[in-house]
């Protein structure tokens, strides 16, 4: 790979920056809001989440898999923690039962996940995640990226009725970012995700001048040990929390094995496991600080199919001035104006990469009116899932609630269980001698 010039690593520092940050700020707040917490431990939890993030990417590029894809706060767990509060007010458990059930959960599924890593036992996981799997993995990622942010980038009101003015804006900002990445010459091209963010920004400053966020005047730093609740022992949340986080190390197969291929490297196992080491310490890490657990981010793909900047220099630096901003209030603060609305623009357009890397994921597969129901069966009920409301499961015991309630979850192990127990190229067979 060619070097980047020092002008261009700045810029493509600032592109990472600009692609981490909003894809953490949003999680800690919900998570704190979620869980009814004060402002001061919400403030807390988010520095804490913006200095782990920036540490969690440094070490994954320097001693884990080494390739420059973000390690952040996990789609899979955020949504089922977001779950379990749902179900905490339907159900009468208090949040901080809730909360401790998660920690314990996270601690123990870190600690087994550090046992077997160190044991080079871990790779039966991968026995587990076959390619087809990953390959629904991957559409569902999609979908539910996609999925959030495009609701994302529409704003509305109190009433809930849709913001026309700035919902258009943020259309604005997707013509913007793709016109650049279609028709840009490359070195234009390459930072579409960066011009976007930063005209996007200046000219909501200018047309809604009403609509602009304050800069936190948060100081300090203190750290307060399971402020979403202290460990317990109530075995269906650990159960469920405990089955996710396993769930959850597909994100590491997924991200690692696609970026070996995108790298023209050998896929290594050494590189996997440190990942996985790496995964089993932030696990613990979360349930210590209350925060959403890690995984390398399979939409890094996406944002590196993009910018076409496969360096792992600007991605450190960029993990470099996460820790910055976590430790300087005023620099989070600042950063943390950025409209929603318009990092959520851009990251729409950035994640439309990941759908090839979906549709490339199955180009060795050949479907009949058979077979396709590997593919089709766990994907499209995952989606049909997704786009259901949570309290229409609110007839089914609570401790299975977050877990068929989970598009994402319930997909991935339709299709682990489609490809143990059905014997699919026996219905290739099949499907050749009907056409013969």
């Amino acid at each position: 790979m060619k070097n980047l010039s020092s002008s261009a690593t700045i810029f493509a520092s600032l592109q990472w920056l600009f692609f981490i940050f909003p894809n953490t700020i949003v999680v800690p707040i919900s998570i704190g809001t979620a869980f009814d917490l004060p402002y001061s431990e919400i403030s807390m939890i988010l520095r804490s989440s913006l200095v782990f993030t920036g540490i969690a990417c440094l070490l994954q590029g320097l001693i884990g898999h080494r390739y420059p894809l973000m390690e952040g706060h996990s789609g899979i767990m955020w949504g089922l923690m977001l779950n379990l509060c749902v179900i905490a007010s339907s159900t009468g458990t208090s949040l901080q039962t809730i909360g401790g059930g998660i920690a314990s959960g996270l601690l123990l599924a870190g600690i087994v996940v550090l046992i077997l890593g160190s044991l080079k036992l871990i790779s039966f996981i991968q026995k587990v995640f076959t390619p087809m799997v990953m390959s629904v993995y991957l559409f569902l990622l999609t979908f539910q990226l996609i999925l959030i942010f495009f609701k994302g980038m529409l704003k509305f009101t109190p009433e809930g009725k849709l913001d026309i003015p700035v919902s258009l804006f943020s259309l604005g900002v997707v013509l913007l970012v793709c016109l650049i990445k279609i028709k840009g010459k490359a070195v234009i091209s390459n930072f579409a995700i960066l011009i976007g963010i930063v005209v996007g920004w200046v000219f909501y400053l200018i047309l809604f001048p009403a609509e602009q966020s304050t800069i936190s005047q948060s100081t300090g730093f203190g750290l307060h040990l399971f402020p979403l609740g202290t460990p317990n022992l109530n075995i269906g949340i650990i159960a469920i929390t405990f089955l996710a986080s396993f769930i959850n190390l597909s994100n590491t197969i997924a991200s690692v094995s696609t970026a070996s291929t995108m790298f023209n490297d050998t896929f290594s196992q050494s590189r996997l496991d440190r990942s996985y080491l790496l995964n089993g310490a932030y696990s613990i890490v979360s349930a210590l600080f209350g925060l959403v657990p890690y995984a390398p981010f399979a939409s890094s793909i996406g944002f590196l199919e993009s910018t076409r900047i496969f360096q792992l220099r600007p991605y450190l630096i960029g993990g470099g001035l996460m820790v910055l901003l976590g430790s300087v209030p005023f620099l989070g603060g600042l950063l943390a104006t950025l409209p929603v609305t318009v990092g959520n623009a851009v990251l729409f357009v950035a994640y439309f990469q990941l759908f090839g890397t979906s549709l490339r994921s199955i180009h060795n597969h050949t479907f009949n009116s058979i077979t396709i129901h590997r593919l089709a069966i766990p994907v499209l009920v995952g989606v049909c899932i997704m786009n259901m409301d949570a309290d229409t499961f609110n007839t089914l015991p609570s401790l299975i609630q977050p877990l068929v309630s989970n598009g994402f979850i319930m997909g991935v192990l339709l299709s682990i269980l489609l490809e143990m127990f059905v014997k699919w190229e026996k219905g290739k067979v099949q499907m050749n001698e009907v056409e013969v």
